[in-house]
């Protein structure tokens, strides 16, 4: 056991110098982008998928993603995508896929109108390839990871461990944030999302994976840690990552780490006996003394201004009349595109130039229901509801998934703030069609081996 708590702490450490290693010499930031590839390949490669293997991987890409992108080591935005679906087709090779998951190529059949519609309408001045790509590449992704993931078998310690393989990457990327700007007394002067205290990338996805880093180190601290050392190590990871989270000043991924927390804590309620039950007091307890300490420093680190933020102020005290930065002038517009084109939708990609010709702004949606309206329209409302319900159907037949609200909610409050713009949302979906089991306790003991 004494050699299991070292390689995790070593694990840990190591990530922290990954984060050293690339602020000192960005150009290493390519190098570990290409590491991750060769030896993720290498390893499916020589166990076969055995173990769902692939899904570490991709478990691994997901959680650098953001910090490959703010360090220059990905080579497009899609780079991370589009390996998540090689993995997940290499995995399907090795280890099938069930026959009932292709209600997710149905999924993708019901996008080829909108792609056709683009091709058919969009003037010169639109790059076309770019346009799908980048609207096309979160869904295809989510679909492709959904359909490995249909009703497969894993442990619920195995799952833990594919949190984990997402957890690590995002201690480098925390680490780079605190070397990055370590005192963020210095950069924060007013209340709206802040690049220099997300390494100067955008605060919305910074914000988004440090929530996801909020929610595997919770579940690490008050699930798998067997010792007093075990509890501090996953404590000081929840907090150092929490307190960089909130100072982004973007509040998305916030809100949803603590969205996810309370769905797992509500699931392990109901799923317990009364004897357990009586120990959620602590864990409760214990809970709101971290983020009411967290929320102290980091109020008095920003002079007040993130509470002005989060209750939707400026600097000088004044309530915003917007509350979520423009997202809701975007949203309306492509409600009635949809409304004038509800059957066939304006086309994938197209309803941010729409909107140009309409208010003269140009900008990408932020909200992904919202923009499956207006591009895809019925076809749109068709996918909509794959997504929604299949999850849900499968899920009452796995209700030893305690992670699936989580998985879920995470998904869901995230594609309506930061569209698909990561494969996190696309691959926590996919989590939630796993079918996770609770046995073997000696298994749990070991999962962050």
């Amino acid at each position: 056991m004494k050699s299991t708590k070292f390689s995790y702490l070593a694990i840990i450490i190591i990530h922290a110098l990954i984060a050293l290693a690339v602020f000192i010499v960005p150009f290493l930031s390519k190098i570990y982008s290409l590491l991750i590839l060769i030896v993720g390949f290498s390893i499916v490669y020589q166990t076969k998928n055995r173990n769902n293997e692939v899904l570490l991987v991709a478990a691994y890409l997901v959680g650098v993603e953001v910090f490959l992108r703010m360090t220059g080591g990905n080579f497009n935005n899609e780079y991370v995508k589009f390996t998540v679906v090689f993995f997940m087709l290499v995995g399907m090779f090795y280890s099938n896929f069930s026959a009932n998951a292709l209600i997710y190529c149905f999924f993708l059949i019901l996008l080829i109108p909108g792609i056709l519609i683009t091709n058919a309408v969009a003037d010169s001045s639109i790059d076309i390839k770019k346009a799908l790509f980048f609207n096309l590449s979160g869904p295809v992704c989510l679909a492709i990871a959904s359909i490995y993931t249909f009703k497969r078998k894993i442990l619920f310690s195995d799952f833990q461990n594919i949190l984990i393989a997402m957890g690590m990457p995002v201690i480098t990327t925390t680490v780079y944030l605190f070397l990055y700007n370590p005192s963020v007394k210095d950069v924060v002067t007013g209340t709206q999302s802040n690049f220099e205290t997300s390494g100067g990338f955008g605060p919305n996805q910074v914000s988004t994976i440090l929530g996801l880093g909020m929610f595997v180190f919770f579940t690490q601290m008050i699930l798998f840690s067997k010792s007093k050392r075990d509890i501090l190590i996953n404590a000081f990871l929840l907090i150092f990552i929490t307190y960089r989270a909130i100072v982004t000043f973007s509040r998305g991924g916030v809100f949803t780490a603590v969205a996810m927390i309370v769905c797992l804590l509500f699931l392990l309620y109901v799923s317990s006996n009364a004897k357990s039950r009586g120990k959620f007091i602590l864990v409760f307890v214990v809970t709101a003394l971290i983020g009411a300490g967290i929320w102290t420093y980091s109020s008095l680190q920003t002079s007040g201004l993130i509470q002005k933020r989060y209750a939707n102020k400026d600097a000088a005290g004044r309530v915003k009349k917007d509350r979520l930065g423009g997202r809701e002038e975007i949203m309306d517009e492509e409600i009635k595109l949809f409304l004038n084109d509800p059957v066939l939708g304006v086309g994938v990609g197209l309803s941010k130039y729409k909107r140009l010709e309409l208010t003269k702004e140009e900008a990408a949606s932020h909200n992904e229901i919202t923009r499956m309206l207006s591009e895809h329209g019925l076809f749109g409302i068709f996918c909509l509801l794959i997504l929604f319900l299949t999850p849900f159907i499968l899920y009452l037949n796995n209700r030893q998934h305690l992670y699936f609200l989580s998985c879920f909610v995470f998904w869901l409050l995230t594609i309506n703030h930061a569209a698909m713009r990561t494969a996190a949302p696309a691959f926590l979906y996919a989590l939630c069609l796993l079918s996770v089991k609770i046995k073997i306790p000696e298994k749990i003991e070991n999962a962050d081996s």
